[in-house]
């Protein structure tokens, strides 16, 4: 049964239609026509870069931006420990190896514990802007300027922090802040990592178009029907941001004198509206017998099968994934569905 209140849900109120069905109309249907190159410009123009290159999903943004790095077989890229797990997959799928760092208490990597994981191997830091909370990009741009490392920004969860990184990358999934469906982009100031990143995305044809590839790369294109959402999502971007300001904000109010819920730190951002709470199976119950959806915090890599350590236990990230969870975020979550959720939330903890 569908959730009431669902966790997200897009908001696709402005041009996107108007958008898709001109592109649909002029036969653009594949990644061939303006849209693609219109949305690049402009997202990229919104965030002070120079160049984007959009794709399939934020996975493959990230993906692409390692291989254009070079990245590959015998290097390793530190990763956060507390992230979605297509972080540490996309320097797999490279062949290199990810290096986990445990998080601080604001769910990002803990800048302070990436140097004694730094070996004569890695070449590039992650750092990841979980739910929307940036990182401290200016020490971490730092310890990567004084190892000689690059940097790939996964802001997969983060449209509206301002690029730092030598390439930022962008999740375009229909739960994010905004969104084509399915897609990525990646932003970069770097021409030369521009034009590897499209040249790779698009199977690394040759300018003849002979059909010799003279590189392993990947069909990660977006197609001009995604593209055409993802520029209506852009051109609404501030408001969309400015929207979701409020909902944070009217949560913070809603819920700041509740025992047993702990609120976590502001967001730069806000993607999900994250919480820490005692008794956290039986809320997620009680919320979801009203109809209302949540999810729970991401795991630790240490823990997922293919990195198993066995002293993920004992990490910051373990604590945080073991009680928390986050709230239904979306742009179009209006004052009295958000109402109900605090109300519901207080009263399971008996707080009126």
């Amino acid at each position: 049964m569908p959730f009431r209140i669902p966790v997200s849900r897009p908001s696709l109120d402005g041009t996107e239609l108007a958008y898709a069905t001109e592109t649909i109309g002029e036969g653009w249907i594949s990644s061939q026509g303006p849209y693609v190159q219109r949305f690049e410009r402009a997202f990229a123009e919104w965030n002070g870069s120079a160049h984007g290159v959009a794709c399939s999903s934020g996975t493959a943004a990230l993906t692409l931006a390692l291989r254009a790095l070079g990245i590959g077989p015998g290097d390793e890229v530190i990763v956060p420990e507390f992230t979605m797990v297509a972080s540490a997959w996309a320097v797999t799928y490279t062949g290199a190896t990810p290096v986990f760092v445990d998080c601080g208490d604001d769910l990002n990597i803990d800048v302070r514990r990436i140097e004694e994981k730094i070996s004569p191997r890695t070449k590039a830091v992650m750092p990841v802007h979980v739910y929307g909370r940036s990182c401290d990009m200016d020490a971490l741009m730092d310890l990567a300027r004084q190892y000689n490392l690059r940097v790939v920004e996964d802001s997969a969860e983060a449209h509206g922090i301002r690029p730092a990184g030598d390439i930022t990358c962008y999740s375009l999934f229909a739960n994010k802040i905004i969104t084509s469906g399915e897609g990525g982009i990646c932003l970069t100031d770097d021409p030369h990592l521009a034009w590897q990143m499209a040249h790779l995305r698009g199977m690394a044809f040759s300018p003849e178009h002979n059909f010799i590839h003279r590189k392993l790369a990947y069909n990660f294109r977006m197609t001009a029907v995604q593209a055409a959402i993802a520029l209506a999502q852009t051109e609404r971007l501030d408001g969309i941001l400015a929207t979701r300001r409020a909902i944070e904000q009217r949560y913070d109010q809603g819920l700041k004198d509740v025992p047993g819920l702990t609120l976590m730190p502001p967001r730069d951002v806000l993607w999900m509206y994250d919480v820490r709470a005692e008794r956290r199976t039986e809320l997620r119950e009680h919320l979801d017998a009203q109809g209302i959806e949540t999810r729970l915090f991401f795991q630790p890599m240490s823990r997922q099968p293919g990195y198993y350590d066995a002293g993920w236990p004992e990490l910051n990230a373990s604590r945080f994934a073991a009680d928390g969870l986050y709230l239904p975020t979306y742009t179009d979550l209006g004052p009295a569905e958000q109402d109900q959720v605090i109300e519901q939330v207080r009263a399971f903890y008996g707080v009126a």
